[in-house]
């Protein structure tokens, strides 16, 4: 039979982690002890993430809000050419269907 998956908490994967950092234990030491292995170098690679410069994640934010903005101009302009073809086209909308009523 394979090998069960377990899931452990995040909790339990940083200070597993750093006690793997701390190097008092070899990293087979500890992972014959709690039967995990590469999280030191996944709590290593994240810690960059921690102590970049704020100002360059507002850049990836304000890039992120100018993205949303211009999505949701779009969808304005969509909304109002739908309307328009659908009072030239004589389609008009009643609850969640359409009823087509021909121009006079």
């Amino acid at each position: 039979m394979g090998k069960i998956h377990r899931q452990y908490s995040p909790t339990f994967k940083a200070k597993v982690a750093l006690e793997a950092i701390k190097e008092e234990e070899t990293v087979i030491e500890l992972a014959s002890r709690y039967g995990v292995k590469r999280w030191k170098k996944t709590a290593t690679d994240g810690m960059i993430e921690l102590f970049k410069d704020g100002r360059q994640k507002g850049v990836g934010e304000k890039e992120k809000n100018l993205f949303i903005e211009e999505l949701y101009r779009e969808i304005g302009q969509l909304k109002v050419e739908l309307d328009w073809l659908k009072k030239k086209s004589g389609f008009v909308s009643e609850g969640e269907s359409f009823v087509y009523r021909p121009s006079k």
